[in-house]
Parts: C-alpha cells; structure tokens; sequence
C-alpha cells in the first residue's frame, strides 16, 4: 500500500541502502584492482631497476638479455612506442572524425545505419585477426615498396614488410571505430538550436560543421582521442605479427619491437633478471599511460572550464 502521507516507505529506503551498498562494493572493486596492479608492478619491477640501473634500462640501446654480457636497454623501444602510437593516431584519428561527420552530419539516414554496423564490427574483430590480415596482405605490399625504395643499397637490412610502418597502419585502423563511436556520439549530442542558429546568421551548412557543431563536441572528440591512445598503446598481438620484433631504432622501414611485445614475446621462457627486467619494461608502460591519461584528462577538463 502506498504511504498516505507521501512519504517513501520502510522497503524504498531498503532498496536504496542496498542500491548505495552495491554501488559502493563495486567501486571499491574498482579501486582495489588499480591499486593492486600498481603495487604488484612496481614490486615486480624495482628489483631490475636497482640491478641495471635506471640509466642503463631507460637509456641503453641494446637490448641483448640472453648474451654471455647481457644488455638490457630499452630506450629504442621506448621510442617506437612512442613513435608508432603517436603516428597511428595522426592518420587514424582524422579519417575517423571525418568518418564521424560524415555518419551524423552529411550522409542520409540509410547510408548511416548501412555504415554503423560496419564500424561496431570493426571493434569486434579480434587483435590476431588483424594481425594476421596484416601479415598477408600489408607486409608483401610494403615489402615491394621497401626495395622499390632500397633499390641498390647495399647497407639496409630487408625486414620483408614487416616495418614499423606496417605497424603504424594497423593501429590506425584498430583505433577508428572507438574514435568514430565515441565523436559521432559527441556530435550528435550538440543542441540542434546551434546548429538552427548559426544556419539562421547566413553560415552554409560545412561552416556550420567545421565552426560551431565540431568545437561544441571537441570534449567528447577529445575523449575519442584519449582511447584511442590507450588502444594503441595497449596493443601486443597484431603488432607482434606485423612489426618484425627486432630492437631498432624507430624508422619507417625498420623492424620494431614495442613495449608491449617486448613482453609478450619473452616473458614466456624468460627467467631471472630477464624476467624481472620484462617487468620493468611493463611498469614503464604502466606509468607511461597512466602519464598519458593524467595529462590528457586535464587537458580536457581545462578545455571544457575554457
């Protein structure tokens, strides 16, 4: 029966206490798991640290963890992270906010829904799937390419395709459906009153997109970009297929090892200071994103105070 009064009963605030419970359980969860990893790696990975040193980890260029003199620098893969992240997003972030546009501004409401699918089915396949894609048919493509390019050189180490440009293709493509989800959802979120509005004062419709639609949905773009960056970073399977695995120096046609598949292509046999130095390489990568992330989550919200 309801309360004659109004007023919610004994089991509305029962269920609310429970909902409060629930809710606080699961974002204790939440916190406990990053705490947890963070200790465990920084646990794992100071012992490498205090051997090798700090200077010789982070700043050495060869890596050699097997040799009777073992070298464990890991500076040119730190680098081709670097490089290879942030090249992946300067082509895919663009081709996907453009693909964002187009889907909510300019295509008919046919075309739009017949291209949605296609884009959520690109964030289903799996990471070996473009790999493997990668390795069929980018790497022979690229591999004509790089002795069209080396044609008489007698200095270049053939890497078959499999370059550090390849990998840059393959992040690109791998980050476009979390771009083009998250801005097509920003910029349908804009009040259609400024579109109206600015339509009204004589702008024609493209203006309107590139001056007012696009700037009002820049922190939910933003947002698209940051995981995008967490996607590419985070990536170990199609880059291990595709980048050839060599420690380089971080050229275009140049195998590449980057910090995830440094991992995960040697921690499975590895053992001692190889092992602990593999953990070194992932609290690097750990304190990197979590860098990214800071800094870009920031960036954002000074953005949206300005």
């Amino acid at each position: 029966m309801a309360n004659p009064k109004g007023k919610p009963g004994r089991s509305a605030f029962t269920a609310e206490r429970l909902a409060r419970a629930l809710l606080l359980i699961c974002a204790v969860a939440a916190i406990f798991a990053v705490c947890a990893i963070t200790l465990y790696l920084f646990a794992k990975g100071l012992p490498a640290l205090h051997k090798v040193g700090v200077g010789e980890l982070l700043f050495g260029t060869v890596w050699k963890p097997t040799a009777a003199e073992p070298s464990f620098g890991i500076a040119y893969i730190i680098l081709s992270s670097i490089v290879g992240t942030a090249a992946s997003v300067l082509l895919g972030v663009p081709i996907g906010l453009l693909t964002a546009v187009f889907l909510t501004e300019v295509s008919g409401k046919t075309l739009a829904k017949a291209v949605q699918p296609a884009v959520e089915l690109l964030a289903a396949i799996p990471s070996v799937i473009y790999g493997l894609l990668g390795m069929m048919l980018l790497n022979p493509l690229l591999y004509k390419l790089e002795k069209a390019v080396f044609a008489g050189s007698s200095t270049h180490q053939y890497t078959g395709g499999a370059d550090l440009l390849a990998a840059v293709i393959v992040l690109a493509i791998m980050i476009l459906p979390t771009v083009i989800s998250v801005s097509a959802s920003a910029i349908r979120a804009v009040p259609g009153s400024l579109r109206a509005a600015s339509l009204a004062l004589g702008a024609s419709k493209m203006q309107t997109i590139r001056r007012v639609t696009v700037p009002a949905a820049k922190s939910g773009i933003l947002t698209g970009v940051v995981l995008g960056i967490g996607r590419a970073l985070g990536e170990a399977m199609a880059i291990n297929m595709v980048a050839g695995g060599a420690v380089n120096l971080p050229l275009p046609f140049n195998s590449v090892r980057f910090l995830t598949t440094a991992v995960a292509s040697e921690m499975s046999y590895s053992s001692g200071l190889q092992r602990q130095a593999l953990f070194s390489i992932a609290l690097v990568l750990f304190l990197f994103i979590m860098l990214i992330n800071v800094f870009l989550n920031v960036f954002i919200k000074k953005r949206k105070e300005d």
